[in-house]
């Protein structure tokens, strides 16, 4: 996916320009195509590919030239230049929350700041406050912002803010004062990196807001008002909470959830129908005729209210208005997990540990998928191991008869040459086989996913794009070509649940609709602790547009079965 480099680049060619003072126009065209780009499900390549790049709201002709410059050669000749005017370092500082590009003109025109170390330096000598417009205040927010950089690397995986926001918005729940209360943002959008955790309350505002400070969590508090409070929790993120009227909380929760992209298409909507709409509602001149719900906002706009996840302005609102919006896959139609290790492999939880947690979470099914025995490093099964754990599994399932079924599954890795780590004799016995990579990240692996999924027992490739969030791209893949045959063989594709990788992404996730594979979601869990994380995978697939006839387990055990005998009766096996 190029998307986020390509974004990446526009924003860092906005951010040179503004500091370079150039036209404000000019920056505002790179850092709303930036935004764009970014928050775009669909694969720019596939959109250039397609001739739909003109279709990209505020991508004019430059830009197109720009972006296809880009994926022709990697790089785009004219930004490469601009580079060249201002140090490199200097733009480590904008990854400061609340810095930037002018303030960083400051700092380096008046003091000579280059770096992170730079600032720290000028900051311990007083120096920032010999500046025009840096108080104290200002000064301690640069120091604030520094030491949320540090500790959080400037951008939080979606798995750690939905863990610290659930476990606040359960606890704030049980308070009398509070009456209505949800996470914002890209949190509730389910983006799989977020910037700052946003909490909208209504209810009584003092009430709610000395409960949120005062919480068991936590660890500092930067600024408490009477509508609003910013606290820092003991996982060391910054987590910030608005209290806002009880008519005015359906829109705030609109405002403070939708893309800017798509908050700008719904604003001018609005402004061809005669009206307004903010964060306190919808009017028509000073009469506000919406705004106590989400839905009352969509609706008065003739609007079916699109899912928080899709709220990307990427033909959301089109459907909504023509009442065409998909049904999402919910959260709660995972019948269970298709990928679990237990500590017969190098899982930490046993067989029993997840059937308790299974049965606890409601699922029907579980697929206890241990690593095969190339895979040294994770205690991968031999034959003969594999042998003895599906003979536990077979005393389970007498133990658990008719509350939940253990399915005998495996990891197994798919070789260099695309064959795989077990013969087929080990592989029919299996009632769910997830066949996966790990190894070779740097070469091309389409053919060799592709040998595997024409092997008829398997059922599933885990992970597909092989990319860790933040730590390791994806390696070299034609996606089309492997959703082409997914969908030919009846291979499901995973979403993997797992916070760090999230793999297929949402835009993967779209394709695979387009071309008609199935999805698999699962959380490769290595403890029982892990399991939750099926919220993550869920919402991954909802901004993906997937709906519930995509997902091979949101089917009961009789759908699970028919989907292994179908891949093996197209393939003439049993």
């Amino acid at each position: 996916m190029k998307n986020k480099e390509l974004a990446d680049i526009f924003d860092k060619w906005a951010d040179i320009l503004e500091f370079m003072g150039d036209n404000p126009y000019h920056i505002r065209a790179y850092r709303n195509a930036a935004r764009l780009i970014r928050d775009l499900s669909e694969d720019i390549e596939v959109l250039a590919k397609e001739g739909k790049l003109s279709q990209l709201p505020g991508i004019g002709q430059r830009l197109q030239a720009k972006i296809l410059e880009f994926l022709r050669t990697g790089k785009i000749e004219e930004f490469e230049k601009l580079k060249q005017q201002v140090p490199d370092t200097v733009f480590t500082l904008l990854d400061i929350p609340g810095v930037g590009p002018k303030t960083v003109k400051l700092l380096y025109d008046k003091l000579g700041i280059r770096s992170i170390e730079d600032l720290k330096r000028a900051i311990e000598r007083g120096d920032l406050l010999k500046l025009p417009g840096f108080g104290v205040k200002k000064v301690e927010k640069i120091k604030k912002g520094i030491e949320l950089l540090e500790s959080s690397g400037g951008r939080i995986l979606l798995g750690v803010a939905v863990f610290i926001a659930d476990k606040i918005i359960d606890q704030l729940k049980e308070h009398s004062a509070v009456e209505r209360i949800s996470v914002c943002g890209s949190t509730r959008r389910m983006k799989e990196t977020v910037g700052d955790i946003d909490i909208l309350a209504t209810g009584k505002n003092l009430e709610i807001i000395d409960a949120f400070v005062n919480l068991p969590n936590v660890k500092e508090i930067l600024w408490k008002g009477t509508k609003k409070a910013t606290v820092i929790v003991e996982e060391g993120e910054q987590v910030d909470l608005r209290v806002i009227e009880p008519e005015s909380y359906g829109a705030a929760l609109q405002y403070f959830t939708g893309s800017k992209a798509h908050n700008i298409h719904l604003r001018t909507i609005c402004l061809k129908l005669g009206l307004k709409l903010n964060e306190y509602g919808l009017f028509k001149g000073n009469e506000k005729i919406a705004g106590r719900t989400e839905e009352e906002i969509y609706s008065a706009l003739g609007m079916d209210t699109p899912p928080p996840e899709i709220r990307e302005d990427t033909g959301e609102i089109e459907a909504a208005l023509e009442h065409r919006l998909p049904k999402l896959v919910d959260y709660s139609e995972i019948k269970g997990d298709l990928h679990i290790h237990s500590n017969w492999s190098d899982g930490a939880s046993t067989i029993e540990d997840y059937v308790k947690k299974a049965i606890e979470m409601g699922y029907r099914y579980i697929a206890i998928t241990d690593h095969s025995k190339s895979l040294k490093v994770a205690n991968g099964l031999s034959e003969e191991d594999l042998e003895r754990r599906n003979y536990e599994i077979d005393k389970i399932n007498e133990k658990y008869k008719g509350k939940i079924r253990v399915l005998k599954g495996a990891e197994v890795d798919i070789l260099p040459d695309g064959s795989l780590d077990y013969p087929n004799e080990i592989l029919k016995e299996l009632d769910f086989v997830v066949a996966a990579i790990h190894s070779r990240f740097s070469q091309d692996n389409t053919e060799r996913i592709i040998r595997a999924m024409n092997n008829p027992y398997v059922n599933a490739i885990a992970h597909p794009t092989g990319r860790i969030i933040g730590q390791r791209d994806g390696y070299p893949l034609d996606i089309e070509k492997i959703m082409k045959t997914a969908a030919e063989t009846g291979t499901a594709l995973e979403v993997n649940s797992y916070y760090n990788r999230l793999d297929l992404r949402d835009a993967h996730c779209r394709l695979a609709v387009k071309f008609g594979a199935k999805l698999v979601i699962s959380t490769d869990s290595h403890h029982t602790d892990h399991m939750w994380m099926i919220k993550l995978g869920v919402g991954t697939a909802r901004r993906g547009w997937v709906e519930k006839k995509d997902v091979v387990n949101a089917g009961g055990l009789r759908e699970i079965k028919k989907f292994v005998k179908e891949k093996r009766k197209k393939f003439g096996v049993k």
